[in-house]
């Protein structure tokens, strides 16, 4: 940060330009909308620039009359600066002579309820920081309500009300008088670079018509791909989700196509957007620590659903009919991911290979009235309740009631039996299916396990 704040010193001069007048109703946006995105020291420095414009109309003063009134240091005022430009709050003009540098404050109006929820990335980053409740009521605080059914807009146009007169001697008006009199209609966003060209190249024009990639369906592509940290590729799949019966493309259908393909191949909770000013983001560690268990519990508990069958495959796609059993499983039944990468995994190696429906939702139903929530308590579970879902498997995925057992032995995942629990238990026989062999030797590989248990 240290190399950040030298480009500002209490000693540069400054004046504030406000565009036209803000309203009160500008000031609720701004508390309600705004503040839990930049913070209350960056609204801070905002509401003293007004005031300070309203008063003083232009006057130039030094930073230490900033520093002073905010009762605060030069380190924290140029971050809550950055915060505010880049939110589109504040633009910053410099000016340079000899060793002297002065700079002009222009405030920026805040953008109008409808066009903030409607940008994906404000919308997002508003909800991750206030939560779903929350959100919920600053919508309905800042949205205007639907019309009642059965009204229609019956109001007149310009031209059906009023007619042009006889020109008159007045001098036209100055086409640039109100140029700056009216808010931005978006976020400014024209830093992210997206690779147009690798994104059009595999996307095929007779399934997407290259007329629907209007310059706000661009926009809104690049936007998105940003928010949720999407590649061209993925990309590509957002829109093959989005796109309608007709080739049209529109942004609302790209916003859920995106947030439906995020909550399966990344996570359910909301993408953070977080500040830059520190340099690059801290890279999660990636050391391995605890027992191979453990470790298999965090790889279940982190990766996508798609990657963990990518990765039982050695790389190559899944098919598309397990892709969308796992899309029911997290964006229809609300299993968190982590849970059902256990629950694929586990009927994958006991199912010769295969995902069958029935089975599959029939534990999953019985994981969600456990209310199982993390991959380590669908682990538990696994190993508990597997005779009952060997019963199941058995009956076409129904419960077995009081069917006897036929006392043949089942083979189980290697990470069915626990670390430490007792010796290593003896080898059973594998699978005849030579898939499902050779998926369970590729994950023993992955976690460094053997066949009794973990290592």
């Amino acid at each position: 940060m240290n190399s950040l704040y030298k480009e500002l010193q209490p000693s540069d001069a400054y004046c504030v330009r406000l565009p036209y007048p803000f309203t009160d109703y500008d000031r609720q946006i701004l508390t309600a909308l705004y503040q839990p995105l930049v913070g209350h020291e960056a609204m801070a420095v905002f509401f003293s620039l007004w005031g300070e414009a309203e008063r003083e109309g232009g006057t130039e003063s030094n930073h230490y009359h900033l520093l002073n009134v905010l009762d605060m240091p030069i380190g924290r005022l140029f971050p809550a600066r950055l915060s505010l430009e880049g939110i589109g709050l504040l633009k910053t003009y410099r000016k340079l002579e000899g060793d002297d540098r002065s700079f002009i404050y222009e405030l920026q109006p805040p953008l109008d309820p409808e066009t903030f929820f409607h940008d994906p990335i404000l919308s997002v980053f508003l909800f991750g920081k206030v939560g779903a409740p929350a959100y919920k009521r600053l919508r309905q605080r800042f949205m205007a309500s639907p019309l009642p059914d059965g009204y229609e807009d019956v109001s007149r146009s310009f031209l059906e009300v009023y007619r042009s007169a006889a020109a008159g001697t007045q001098e036209a008006e100055d086409p640039h008088t109100y140029e700056q009199n009216s808010r931005p209609d978006r976020l400014a966003f024209d830093g992210h670079q997206f690779d147009f060209s690798l994104f059009m190249e595999g996307l095929s024009a007779h399934l997407v018509p290259r007329k629907a990639f209007t310059p706000a369906v661009r926009d809104m592509i690049a936007r998105l791909a940003f928010l949720y940290s999407l590649s061209p590729l993925e990309m590509q799949q957002v829109v093959l989700l989005a796109i309608d019966g007709d080739g049209n493309l529109t942004e609302d259908r790209l916003k859920r196509g995106a947030s439906d393909y995020y909550k399966l191949s990344k996570s359910k909770n909301p993408p953070l957007v977080e500040p830059v000013l520190n340099g690059e983001r801290q890279k999660p560690q990636t050391e391995e620590t605890g027992s191979k268990e453990d470790q298999l519990a965090a790889y279940l508990e982190t990766v996508p659903p798609v990657d963990m069958l990518r990765d039982i495959n050695r790389g190559r796609e899944p098919m598309q009919v397990d892709v969308r059993l796992a899309q029911k499983l997290v964006l229809e039944h609300g299993l968190p991911s982590g849970v059902v990468n256990v629950l694929l995994q586990y009927v994958l190696l006991r199912n010769d290979g295969k995902l069958t429906n029935n089975y599959v939702e029939r534990i999953a139903s019985h994981w969600m009235a456990k209310k199982v929530s993390t991959a380590k308590e669908a682990l538990e579970l696994a190993r508990t309740e597997h005779d009952k879902y060997m019963d199941w498997k058995q009956e076409g995925g129904k419960p077995a009631g009081n069917r006897k057992r036929t006392g043949k032995t089942e083979s189980v995942p290697d990470w069915f039996y626990k670390k430490d629990d007792q010796p290593e238990q003896p080898q059973e026989e594998a699978d005849k299916n030579p898939d499902n062999e050779a998926r369970r030797l590729r994950l023993m590989e992955k976690f460094g396990m053997t066949k009794g248990g973990v290592n």
